[in-house]
């Protein structure tokens, strides 16, 4: 399947309260690799964006002015994403303008034309639990080099995201290649019996278990003692008392 990496920048939080999105940004993987196969386009919002949006993407209300308007690109934009897997990082937001922009020409939302929508986001969250998972912190994270990001810009936003991308699925990416690989030139992958290997069990030290015991301490804290282990009265991992 076709991966369409998208970004949009608007003048605005709330498409439902009527802002509207100014530019979009799309970048196109096939086999993980990036085309060329790009779509970038700057558009006549038909009102100003708030201040706040304007410190964020830096694109002038004058300089849309001249800009088509979304209907003017939509058919072209809507076959382009057809089918495809579309990568967004915070999907429902950009999904949401697309939507509502769509909905004002009458046509169908998004997920009647795209293959399916892969939310970014939520994969970072799943990774990185309890981190920063802002495009920025993931490029910093995973070593993306987003140094030319001194505002949010739709391409290139989405082109930063691809590579994120690639690097977020890297491991999963490379076993799924080995069992298609074997899959596809017919081997007899070798049965193992696990039940006949002995798996040694190495114990913590005891200044393993002392580091141990007090990340416990200091999650309990932290999460004003609603731990699992408090709730439920249960003894720390390698010690015998209890929280």
């Amino acid at each position: 399947m076709r991966q369409i990496v998208l970004d949009t920048e608007t003048t605005g939080l709330s498409a439902e309260n009527g802002d509207r999105i100014i530019e979009i940004g799309c970048v196109e993987l096939v086999k993980r690799k990036l085309t060329g196969n790009n779509r970038h386009y700057y558009l006549n919002p038909e009102r100003d964006s708030h201040e706040d949006a304007l410190k964020v993407h830096g694109i002038s209300n004058e300089f849309l002015k001249d800009k088509p308007k979304f209907v003017a690109i939509a058919d072209e934009l809507l076959e382009y994403l057809r089918g495809a897997e579309v990568i967004i990082h915070n999907a429902p937001f950009d999904v949401s303008f697309l939507n509502k922009e769509l909905e004002r020409i009458g046509k169908q939302s998004v997920r009647h034309c795209v293959g399916k929508v892969t939310d970014s986001l939520v994969m970072a969250k799943e990774m990185f639990p309890g981190k920063r998972n802002s495009l920025d912190a993931l490029c910093d994270r995973l070593d993306v080099d987003n140094s030319g990001r001194t505002l949010h810009g739709a391409l290139l936003d989405a082109e930063l995201l691809a590579d994120v991308y690639i690097n977020l699925t890297r491991g999963q990416n490379s076993l799924m290649i080995e069992v298609s690989a074997a899959v596809a030139n017919d081997e007899r992958l070798p049965l193992i019996d696990l039940s006949q290997i002995q798996l040694p069990v190495l114990a913590a030290n005891p200044i393993e278990l002392e580091a141990h015991d007090k990340l416990l301490v200091d999650i309990d804290k932290s999460s004003k003692g609603q731990t699992i282990w408090r709730v439920n009265n249960l003894p720390i991992a390698g010690t015998t008392r209890k929280l």
